[in-house]
């Protein structure tokens, strides 16, 4: 497994406006290096204030040479202010000149894949093959994670059928508990595809699944636990979120 890094801010505006300029800076490597970057956005406070951010000081990102997928989506219809898509667009999105062709959005809950979760995910599943060079999953640059006070990271819940998932990079989640209870998610085996995974995380409610997590709680209880990239799992914290750790 990856080395665990941990970075630590003095309050929340903070962390977000680092984490901001530590995901332009490992994008624009990413396209120097290959010409392209991957990365895998999330939702919540932080992962929007984060592209918010990234928005105001977006550095050399070339936004036509990258592709832009979600860890999770809320199962809702089209334009639903409560999806992270929609979200993201207006954060960020909508504000650059992006190629609508690599914003790789989860599907909606209308049209063909109506009332059909567990469709909606085995058809994000062949998109994520279909940009993966062969592999099932890409190889993505960062993957953005938030993480609830239960140490949920996506849709992956303490102690559900999701977060056991060893096989499936999507899966549909029915019974959420958190609303709404209809969702899709990459898993944890599709998590460690990253190069590099980044939990971004504020508040000292979340204090103790962080310290959790980092000493390494079985993934079923703590699911941020499993949540490990290829070459560096990066805590990043406010001081509030640090403050169960060891000094």
């Amino acid at each position: 497994m990856s080395d665990i890094h941990v970075e630590v801010h003095p309050d929340t505006a903070t962390l977000v406006t680092k984490a901001a300029e530590r995901f332009v800076a490992t994008v624009v490597a990413a396209q120097k290096d290959r010409g392209s970057a991957s990365v895998v956005l999330t939702g919540g406070g932080t992962g929007i204030g984060l592209l918010e951010r990234v928005r105001e000081n977006p550095g050399d990102i070339d936004w036509r040479a990258i592709d832009i997928f979600w860890g999770d989506e809320r199962f809702l219809p089209a334009g639903d202010p409560e999806r992270n898509d929609v979200q993201a667009r207006a954060a960020l999105l909508d504000h650059v000149d992006v190629d609508p062709d690599r914003v790789h959005t989860m599907p909606v809950a209308d049209g063909i894949y109506e009332n059909d979760p567990e469709a909606a995910a085995v058809a994000y599943a062949q998109v994520l093959g279909a940009h993966a060079d062969g592999r099932q999953v890409p190889v993505f640059d960062v993957h953005l994670l938030g993480m609830g006070g239960e140490g949920h990271v996506n849709s992956l819940f303490p102690d559900t059928d999701a977060v056991r998932e060893e096989h499936r990079f999507v899966v549909a989640v029915t019974d959420s508990p958190k609303p709404p209870p209809v969702r899709v998610t990459l898993t944890l085996p599709a998590v460690r595809h990253a190069d590099e995974v980044w939990l971004v995380v504020s508040g000292d409610a979340k204090a103790e699944a962080v310290a959790a997590a980092i000493a390494g709680a079985p993934p079923v209880e703590i699911p941020a636990s499993g949540a490990r990239g290829l070459s560096a799992t990066r805590w990043l914290l406010d001081t509030s979120a640090a403050s169960r750790l060891p000094n």
